[in-house]
């Protein structure tokens, strides 16, 4: 086997008796290669340390096989583009604000329902702004996501999510707060019934794990969650969210 250099492509020349095979690979930055996949440039590093991505890192530098990329980004519904990398976007470099998320979905009360399925349903029913297709789609997302993993991460909290965006494009990401009727059953990690959700949806991969990532850190602290208890007004949310959103940029969270 011989490697024949050419900018960002590696070309592995193998011989098989009188057969030449030529493996293409490429050698793109990790930077470039979140670029490529839509995702924050902490997590590929993290996916690369982890094993979990088809990728080899060497120096500053990834080697990959594309096809083999492009399929492992498929089966994890994710994109995967290579001109993304020569795309100049500065407004998508803007982070999104997890307040104007929270305010553009809004606050809903009282969800009536006694288990996910009757809950997503109410709450889904609330979704004023998707056309009613796509709110049929989004609860069978939903329901989808649920069946992998249940999205009540405890403490009575769920924060149900489709695991890629949806097909009727959003502009821009939503999350939607519903204050539940009565607690119900999500089958949550600490087997606790849930009595908020919090529904996130995002036009992007990288932008539903930057939102994920800022609101965990909201739902991580204990005053929080009590005050969520209370069913406050949404601009009483909207406010500590505010607040919390300023220790994150100050102390440059994700």
């Amino acid at each position: 086997m011989r490697l024949i250099l050419a900018g960002a492509f590696y070309c592995a020349v193998l011989h098989f008796g009188g057969t030449v095979v030529y493996l293409i690979a490429m050698k793109l930055t990790i930077r470039e290669i979140s670029k490529c996949l839509d995702l924050p440039l902490n997590t590929v590093e993290r996916w690369i340390r982890q094993g979990r991505i088809p990728i080899r890192k060497v120096g500053d530098d990834c080697t990959f096989e594309k096809a083999v990329l492009e399929n492992w980004a498929k089966t994890h519904h994710l994109s995967f583009s290579l001109s993304q990398k020569e795309k100049q976007n500065p407004a998508a470099s803007e982070p999104e604000s997890l307040s104007a998320a929270m305010e553009r979905g809004g606050v809903f009360y009282n969800i009536s329902g006694d288990d996910t399925e009757t809950v997503l349903k109410a709450a889904v029913s609330h979704i004023s702004f998707l056309s009613q297709a796509a709110r049929e789609e989004l609860y069978e997302r939903l329901l989808e996501r649920e069946r992998l993993t249940s999205t009540g991460i405890g403490k009575g909290i769920a924060v149900p999510h489709p695991r890629s965006p949806m097909s009727e494009n959003l502009q821009h990401p939503v999350i939607i707060t519903f204050f539940l009727e009565k607690p119900a059953d999500f089958r949550a990690v600490d087997a606790q019934p849930v009595s908020v959700l919090f529904i996130l949806l995002s036009p992007s991969t990288q932008t539903h794990l930057h939102l994920l990532s800022r609101l965990a850190f909201c739902l991580r602290n204990e005053l929080f969650i009590n005050f969520l208890k209370t069913n406050p007004a949404s601009e009483a949310l909207f406010s500590i969210i505010a607040d919390f959103e300023k220790q994150l940029d100050s102390s440059n969270y994700f």
